[in-house]
């Protein structure tokens, strides 16, 4: 465990980075990892390093669960198969091409003498480098008003192949110290692990979705919910379960179902602040550590393998995206070209990697080396990726560049619920059940309100094509929202059959898919379509 005055050491350091990083405009886990590694080398404290049992047993299961609480279930089923390709035979693929990578570049580079590598070693490698971690990335995406579908791609996709590195680094490594597994047996046990944790998580997360919807009490919910996260972790690893894919489904029973259907508006709120301060505690502890437990002095030494294990894991993550999208794009789960290069640079990896590494055997065949391996591409993954990821959105259009409407948004949503606040008043007035003279206090009041929104709206200078375009794309997506809804009523009506029903359902998924993918050109092809067709009403 990490002493208390280490722990509060950093805190402080995490505050401090997180003021500096938003000076100079740094991603926030870029900052930490480097100020991780600034305090490691001045030996300012006894630095606490990460470890197999402190990750597995805190940070893990409430990262994994917060995560999985605010996703969309409904939005990750309709884009199941880009995620799942990616999640699942991806990261198997990723392993494969990694291993042969590696081994192929390896022999021509300086290395340690009297060191070699087998393909068992390469392929726990391979294993233990195949997750990804996307915090940075997604933060600098939801700032930089990234398409949501690449964002929700991206966010899922780790949230599932946390799991399947997991599994397959526990196979391999099996088969590296000498187990004799055939290509059956080594598919069995992984759906064993896979189906075992799911079933498990399911089962976790109805019972804690049934309890939250028969009690009222914010604290006691928010208690719950921290059990089905770290009970469901915990109980699926001792049942050799994959604990990864357990708290994923208790977390997204828990944020879809209970959230929905059991909690109030202000339970469901102090649940969501509760999930997202955790998520940023255990983010800034992680990343600090990270940086802490790397060692540049044994990094140097080995440049050479160091680069060409970030080689070997770039271009097996290279091979998954690209060929991804390659299979979907014939479908309408397809992604967009430029995407896929995003997809690629947004393979950063993090504390997860280092800690499967750092729980190899102490006997295991050339231990060192692949722990400073692994740690040497997750600082590689973080520094050139993490920085540069930004400008490079840029430069193949997913990224638009910092919001200059963000007031206009802002003041356009005042003016909205000034406008609200006044319909509510004039309801009350009409009951007749308040005090006049308090009324018209506070119809004035928000009159005024009102007339200086607008006055401020009216001195802005905004692009009204962005803005046109944003509303375009709400509006679109609310409405076919709401005609998904009508669909699914009218089947519980019985007035259509099944296959009416999942084609109908098909084809405003399709909708939604494109117009999330690709907003600006939806846009621009209802603005021409209006043009050579004008409105009726």
């Amino acid at each position: 465990m990490i002493p208390e005055s280490a722990l509060l050491l950093l805190f402080v350091a995490a505050s401090l980075l997180a003021v500096i990083a938003n000076r100079l405009r740094l991603p926030y886990t870029v900052a930490l990892v480097l100020g991780g590694l600034l305090l490691g080398s001045l030996h300012l404290f006894q630095t606490p390093v990460l470890t197999h049992d402190l990750v597995f047993s805190i940070f893990l299961p409430g990262l994994i669960f917060e995560s999985a609480y605010h996703l969309s279930a409904s939005t990750l089923w309709r884009d199941r198969l880009a995620i799942f390709g990616l999640a699942v035979p991806g990261v198997f693929l990723s392993m494969i091409v990694t291993a042969y990578v590696f081994l192929g570049v390896y022999p021509y580079l300086p290395h340690l003498a009297g060191v070699s590598l087998s393909l068992g070693v390469a392929l726990v490698f391979g294993a233990a480098v195949a997750a990804t971690d996307p915090i940075s990335v997604v933060s600098i995406f939801r700032q930089l008003g990234a398409p949501a579908r690449l964002t929700f791609l991206i966010e899922s996709e780790s949230l599932l192949n946390d799991g399947t590195a997991i599994v397959f680094f526990t196979l391999f490594l099996g088969i590296a110290l000498g187990k004799s597994v055939s290509l059956p047996a080594l598919g069995l046990e992984f759906v064993s692990m896979v189906g075992g944790g799911a079933a498990l998580g399911l089962v976790i997360g109805w019972l804690s979705s049934e309890v939250i919807k028969r009690v009222n009490d914010g604290m006691v919910e928010i208690t719950i919910t921290i059990l089905a996260a770290y009970g469901s972790f915990l109980l699926a690893s001792q049942l050799d379960f994959s604990g990864v894919i357990a708290t994923v489904v208790a977390g997204l029973l828990c944020g879809n179902y209970a959230a929905q259907r059991g909690m109030s508006a202000s339970v469901r709120m102090a649940v969501d602040t509760f999930w997202e301060y955790l998520g940023f505690v255990l983010n800034s502890l992680i990343f600090l550590l990270v940086g802490l437990t790397i060692h540049l002095g044994d990094l140097l030494k080995i440049w050479a393998l160091v680069l060409a294990a970030y080689l070997a894991v770039t271009v097996a993550r290279a091979v998954v995206v690209y060929g991804t999208g390659a299979i979907l794009r014939p479908t309408r789960a397809r992604i967009p070209f430029n995407w896929n290069f995003i997809l690629l640079w947004g393979g950063i990896r993090g504390a997860l990697s280092m800690v499967l590494a750092l729980s190899l055997p102490m006997d295991f065949p050339s231990r060192d080396l692949l722990v400073n391996l692994v740690f040497g591409v997750v600082l590689l993954t973080i520094l050139v990726q993490g920085l540069s990821i930004s400008p490079l959105g840029r430069l193949f259009g997913v990224l638009a560049g910092k919001n200059d409407n963000e007031n206009f948004e802002r003041n356009r949503l005042r003016l909205a619920l000034a406008e609200h606040d006044l319909n509510e008043l004039k309801t009350l007035e009409q009951q007749a059940v308040r005090d006049p003279k308090v009324l018209q206090l506070l119809r004035q009041q928000f009159s005024q309100e009102r007339a200086q929104i607008q006055a401020t709206l009216a001195q802005e200078e905004v692009d009204n094509e962005w803005i046109r375009q944003r509303d375009y794309v709400r509006l679109y997506r609310r409405l076919l929202l709401q005609r998904k809804q009508k669909i699914l009523d009218a089947r519980q009506e019985g007035l259509l059959n099944a296959t009416g029903v999942e084609d109908l359902l098909a084809d405003v998924d399709a909708q939604l898919l494109e117009l999330e993918s690709a907003p600006a050109k939806a846009f621009q092809r209802a603005s021409e379509d209006a043009q050579e067709l004008p409105l009726k009403e």
